[in-house]
C-alpha cells in the first residue's frame, strides 16, 4: 500500500502529465489516502481534468476538490454571452432533449433545470456547457423522470455487472428501493467504480444511485 507521500507524488506527476493543466498552479495534499486539490485554473472544465487526474492514480481513496477558476482577460464573458452559447451548445448536442430543459446564468454560474428520461441525457447536458469560455461553475439540477415498471431492475443490473469485463461483479451488492439503487461492496479503482455506476444508470427506471462502495485491494 502506498504512503500518503507516495500518493501525493503520483498525483502531482499525473497532473503534470495532463497537457491541459498547469501543475504549478495546483496544490496536492494527501491524508489517509484522501487527496485534496487546491489552487486555480483558467477554465471550469480544468477543475474536472484535475480531479479526474487524481482519481486515475492507484491507491487514491477519495478526492476533495477546492480549485478556484480565475479567468484571464481574454476569457471573460457576460452572463448573456454565456447563456446564448449554452443554449446553442445544448441545441446542437444530439443526446440532449433541449425542449425539456431551461438554463440560467448568474455571475458566470450556469444552472441547468428540467426533466429528462435518462442519466446519459443529464450528463450530456453537463458536458455540452462545462467547457464553454466564461463559465465559473455549473449546477446540474435536471431531474430524471421516474418509471413505473421497476420489477426487473435488480436482475437486469446484476446481469449487466456480470457481463462487464472491467467489473468484479461478485464484490458488488445491489439493493433496490423503488427507483433508487443502493450499491455496496468493494471496487479496485475509481475507474471500476465509474463503470459500475454507468452500468446501473443504463437500466430503465433508475433515477437515483446511493454509492456506498469503497476502494480496496
Amino acid at each position: 500500500m502506498k504512503t500518503d507521500k507516495e500518493l501525493q507524488e503520483d498525483v502531482m506527476d499525473e497532473i503534470k502529465w495532463d497537457p491541459a493543466l498547469s501543475a504549478s498552479a495546483i496544490g496536492v495534499s494527501v491524508k489517509n489516502g484522501v487527496v485534496t486539490l487546491n489552487g486555480y485554473v483558467d477554465a471550469y472544465a480544468k477543475k474536472f481534468a484535475a480531479e479526474n487526474a487524481a482519481k486515475r492514480v492507484k491507491g487514491v481513496q477519495a478526492v476533495t476538490e477546492k480549485i478556484e477558476v480565475h479567468f484571464g482577460k481574454g476569457t471573460k464573458r457576460t452572463d448573456t454571452d454565456i447563456a446564448a452559447a449554452a443554449l446553442d451548445a445544448i441545441k446542437w448536442h444530439s443526446n440532449v432533449p433541449d425542449d425539456q430543459l431551461k438554463l440560467k446564468v448568474e455571475n458566470g454560474w450556469l444552472t441547468l433545470e428540467g426533466t429528462v428520461d435518462w442519466q446519459y441525457q443529464k450528463n450530456a447536458a453537463m458536458d455540452a456547457v462545462k467547457d464553454l469560455a466564461g463559465v465559473k461553475g455549473v449546477s446540474n439540477l435536471i431531474f430524471l423522470a421516474p418509471k413505473t415498471n421497476v420489477t426487473k431492475i435488480e436482475t437486469d443490473i446484476i446481469n449487466a455487472l456480470k457481463r462487464s469485463a472491467t467489473i468484479e461483479a461478485s464484490n458488488i451488492e445491489v439493493e433496490i428501493r423503488g427507483n433508487k439503487v443502493i450499491l455496496k461492496g468493494k471496487v479496485r479503482s475509481w475507474s471500476e467504480r465509474r463503470d459500475v455506476e454507468n452500468a446501473v444508470w443504463s437500466s430503465p427506471g433508475v433515477i437515483e444511485i446511493e454509492d456506498n462502495m469503497f476502494i480496496g485491494v
